[in-house]
Formats: C-alpha cells, structure tokens, sequence
C-alpha cells in the first residue's frame, strides 16, 4: 500500500482530519471514531422523519438524507459523518424492484434466477439513476463546513447478489449459494455486473464530495475461506484498485477474519472488524500493514455508561491508538439510548488525556 498516492483531498479545509490522517498512517493523538448506521434509528429527532416519511423517500430526498446524516455529528459529537443512504440502492438502479418495510427489512419481489434476468439489469447511467446519492453528498458537504470528513458507502457485489437471489434477508442464504454453487458462470457474470456499477457509483461519490469510501460485505460470513476466494474477495479487489488513487477505501468483511491477511495486502486503506475476533489476533493476521477499524459489539451500548467507558479503554489499549479507527462490530442497534451512544464517542475521545 503506498500510502503517498492516497489523495489528500478536501484534508486541507477539514477542522477535524483525523480520520483522515489515520487513514494515511499518519501519527495521532486518539483514534477516530464513528459508529456504523449512526445516522437512524437510535436517535429521536430521526424517528420524527421516520414518522413522517417512508424509507426511500428519505434515502432519496437530498434534504433529509442531509438532515439525517448531520444529526450524529451534532448529537453525539463523530468524527465523521457517514451519508444516509442504503446498500440496495445499486441493485434499484439496476432495474430490480426493493421494498422496504418498517422493522421489517428489504423485500425483492422480482429475484433474478435465469441468463435473461441477469442479460436485463442495467449496468450505464448510474450517476443518472442514484443522482439523489451524489446530490446528498455535495448537500452534506457543504452543510459540514470542514467541520469532519464525509464517509460514503456500498454494500459490496456478493452482499447485493444474496439479496438479488434471495429476495429478501436470511441467517443462511442457501438460495443465493445453491445459485453459485450450481450455477457458478451465471453467478460470476451477476457480480461482475454489481462490481461494474458499484465501481462507477463509488467514484461518482467520491465526485461528490465522500472523503473516505466503505463497503460493506455484511453477508460474506456465510461463505467458507475457499469460497469467499472464489465469489466475495475478486469483487473487493477490483473495487479497491478502481479506487486507490480517487480515495480512501474500508473494506468491512463482516464474518470473515479468514480474509483479513490477503485483504491486508490489497489497496484498501483499511480493514472492518466484528466483534467475534480480538484485535491482537487481527494485528497478527494483517501484520500491523493497514488501518483496523472497529469492533465494539453493539448490544456492549446498553451496559451503564461506566461499564462501556471502561471497555473502550480496554479495546483502544489492545487495538493500540495508531493504525486504528474505533467503531462498532457491526451497525448501532435501535434500542441505545443516545447517551450511551455518546459515552462510547466521549471514551475514544477521552482516551490518554
């Protein structure tokens, strides 16, 4: 990873670029912190908006995806925000329906099964189709005022691909594999097709003012080591060389800590861990080459406040404060109260003074 061909893009006007500068390996005094799926559903002033609009109107209101994205930067005080959007947009632009209900979770009504399912999905005019992203982004940039970096994000081809083929969540996801394991040409030409567009729609992020890029393999776990080879980590590869020189890149493979050694020797600038592995075994596994970012198990927030500062202290001591980016295992749940979101953002924040 040759750190010096990161960009230092939009760094000079930032009042807080330690994200940033973690990034880049640069020395810090504390690390970063922001929490996975801080914009939503733990905070009041977003269960307001949620009352008043669906899900997608306000994933595709520039206004409100802004208002939304901005509340954990006022509320909890992050060191970067993180644009409200979500994962399935990609697969909306390429033509296939999702719905969205409330605690519910996503709904594809029409799953792609056949060579002219796949031959139908759009693959050009992504910048046209998801301008609602880019135009958020440009809107919370300018709303920010330098105030702290702007994160935007993708879920990664083998994630969309499981919903694409499964239609909706699932703890196993036999259908999305049993379509790969038995139709293995078709499921390569499926994610190329995803690679091909979530490359164009992350660069046009970057366009749009997103300082850092991450993407989320939520559903890579399921898959053994040798799979995980064969249909999740080429995408992740091609994805990150596209990227390395436009910005900085976090790839979150959630599940798969077999992973993390090769991915440590890709172009991504840093690595996402969950909870279910410790950050000595990490720092091993990666050879202390990239940025760690996480893994503070989520259900840890409804500990008394006390208990949670003290085990952030913990997790920064073993991560250790360099090469390191403190965040949560995996998205922040809705039943933390936001005080208990804040103590998490004040440890870090508090940590070595």
């Amino acid at each position: 990873m040759h750190i010096s061909a990161l960009p230092k893009q939009h760094s000079m006007q930032l009042k807080n670029d330690l994200l940033l500068r973690a990034l880049r390996k640069e020395k810090v005094e504390r690390p970063p912190v922001w929490m996975m799926r801080q914009a939503g559903r733990y905070l009041p002033d977003y269960i307001k908006l949620r009352e008043k609009y669906d899900f997608f109107t306000r994933v595709q209101t520039p206004e409100l995806a802004t208002e939304i994205t901005l509340q954990p930067v006022q509320q909890v005080g992050v060191d970067a925000a993180i644009i409200f959007s979500d994962i399935l947009v990609i697969s909306q632009a390429m033509g296939v329906e999702v719905l969205m209900e409330e605690g519910k979770g996503p709904l594809l009504p029409h799953i792609i099964k056949t060579q002219k399912d796949i031959d139908a999905l759009i693959t050009d005019n992504v910048e046209d189709n998801l301008n609602y992203v880019t135009k958020a982004l440009t809107l919370t940039k300018q709303e920010l005022n330098g105030r702290v970096p702007l994160i935007g994000f993708a879920g990664a081809p083998w994630t969309i691909l499981c919903y694409m083929i499964e239609g909706k969540g699932s703890k196993t996801w036999e259908k999305a594999k049993q379509f790969c394991y038995t139709q293995p040409g078709l499921a390569h030409q499926l994610l190329q097709k995803i690679t091909d567009i979530t490359i164009k729609y992350l660069k046009a992020q970057a366009k749009a003012g997103a300082d850092v890029l991450q993407v989320f393999d939520s559903w890579s776990g399921c898959l053994s080591p040798e799979d995980f080879k064969i249909f999740a980590q080429p995408s992740l590869i091609q994805i990150v060389d596209a990227l390395k020189n436009i910005a900085p890149v976090i790839l979150f493979p959630k599940g798969s800590w077999y992973a993390l050694k090769e991915l440590s020797d890709s172009s991504a600038s840093g690595l996402g861990l969950d909870w279910c592995i410790s950050p000595k075994m990490a720092r091993e596994l990666t050879g202390n080459k990239i940025v760690l970012q996480g893994n503070f198990d989520p259900a840890k927030l409804l500990m008394p406040v006390p208990e949670i500062k003290k085990a952030v202290k913990e997790m920064i001591n073993e991560f250790g404060v360099q090469n390191y980016i403190a965040n949560l295992g995996h998205g922040i749940t809705p039943n933390v109260p936001v005080e208990n979101a804040k103590a998490f953002v004040e440890a870090v924040k508090e940590y070595g003074q």
